[in-house]
């Protein structure tokens, strides 16, 4: 994400509260497409975690998958590459803990939509 967050474990709880946030709204936004065209829940259910996760936690996610992969030859390579990550040393908490929050908010908006149905 490009938000200011704090750093350390007040930032990556930060974050995993925005993508529990993202994680509702993406599963409300794909809730309303799947009653407009009649989809079952488990496609909405899918492609709300799958935008969830792209939204949320896809920049993080790609600067680890990216630190991983690419050798850092060099001692100036890899302050280039550390510079451009926001908090490097909770990058995987942060991706872990907010994959986490973005799954939870689709099922909290799932068990929402559900128990206002049978509510009705």
């Amino acid at each position: 994400m490009n938000l200011p967050l704090h750093f350390g474990w007040l930032g990556v709880l930060e974050a995993a509260l925005i993508a529990m946030a993202v994680g509702a709204l993406c599963y409300l936004l794909f809730h309303w497409l799947g009653a407009r065209y009649r989809w079952a829940h488990g496609h909405s259910i899918a492609w709300s975690s799958l935008g969830a996760l792209a939204i949320a936690v896809g920049i993080d996610a790609w600067h680890l998958f990216y630190m991983g992969v690419v050798k850092l030859e060099s001692p100036v390579y890899a302050r280039i590459a550390l510079q451009k990550i926001h908090n490097p040393d909770f990058l995987a908490t942060r991706v872990f803990l907010s994959s986490i929050a973005a799954f939870s908010g689709v099922a909290m908006a799932w068990l929402g939509m559900q128990a206002r149905a049978r509510a009705d």
